[in-house]
């Protein structure tokens, strides 16, 4: 079926590479009816950075791969750049935890530069590993993380979270962090949720959902803010995963064939809640931005 031509289809988190399907997975998903992106920068390496050039440089090749997408794939791009979480546990191994965290520090203040001068449009992701890690880290862990929501409060945009999955008290905790760094809740953004919870737990957190099978029935009649999201890694390694990059136009399609009138709820994740969170609505025209 053929979308409607005032509904943008937005994938709220995924990645592209230069080494994976990059500019060709974009026009896959703007074939299947997508039409806007948030790109989330990675490390386009085998090798951890180890230094701020290091990180300047995966930053600069995130950006260059959001404008390749708008220009080649005719698909809205917006960078969402940060020094991925995880890397501290293999740069506190080569650098030692507080060189490691001044690293990311120093990395977090680079983004909300590019963020504060139009480049990206949210710090992203910041947090802590996704799986147990080393005690002795959880200082440094919890320094870069606080530092990241400080950094962002200052650029005036959201921040993306990337940490274990989290329930109701998790999501308080982050509401509660937020707010010793004066950073405002509404802008924060639990990536990868994979298991909706009850409306009143999400302490003003705005979830971002992963796109599985039968989600988007379930919290279509949820208020905004809430998101939904691939994580697609672009990983010639892994190809598909998280879930393929066509994944939401597709589910997107198969709703409305199924139920024509939720046209207008769709626009809760992929309209209200971008402009609740990130202060600007994609445009009715599909694939440019307001």
């Amino acid at each position: 079926m053929t979308l409607p031509d005032d509904l943008p289809v937005v994938d709220h988190h995924c990645h592209l590479a230069p080494r994976g399907e990059s500019v060709e997975a974009a026009r896959r998903f703007a074939a299947a009816g997508g039409t806007h992106l948030f790109l989330a920068t990675q490390n386009y390496t085998p090798e951890t950075p180890t230094t701020l050039a290091g990180y300047e440089s995966q930053f600069a090749t995130t950006i260059a791969l959001a404008e390749r997408v708008a220009k080649e794939a005719s698909v809205t791009c917006y960078p969402v750049l940060a020094p991925y979480p995880v890397d501290l546990i293999a740069q506190a191994k080569e650098l030692g935890p507080r060189a490691a965290m001044e690293l990311q520090c120093a990395a977090l203040e680079s983004a909300g530069r590019e963020v504060e001068e139009g480049r990206a449009v949210a710090i992203g992701e910041v947090g802590r590993p996704h799986f147990v890690y080393g005690e002795e880290l959880k200082e440094y862990v919890d320094g870069v993380f606080r530092h990241a929501l400080e950094v962002a409060r200052d650029a005036g945009c959201p921040a993306v979270v990337h940490c274990e999955e989290l329930d109701g008290g998790g999501f308080l905790s982050l509401a509660a962090l937020a707010s010793t760094t004066l950073f405002p809740v509404q802008k924060l953004v639990k990536h990868y949720h994979r298991h909706p919870l009850p409306q009143n737990e999400y302490a003003g957190v705005a979830p971002s959902y992963l796109a599985q099978r039968g989600i988007l029935e379930e919290v279509l009649d949820r208020p905004a803010p809430w998101f939904l999201e691939t994580d697609f890694l672009d990983d010639p390694r892994r190809p598909g995963a998280v879930l393929d990059l066509a994944t939401i136009p597709r589910r997107v399609k198969a709703l409305l064939e199924r139920d024509p009138t939720a046209a207008d709820r769709l626009r809760r994740p992929f309209c209200e809640s971008i402009e609740a969170v990130y202060g600007f609505r994609p445009d009715v025209a599909r694939g440019r931005q307001a």
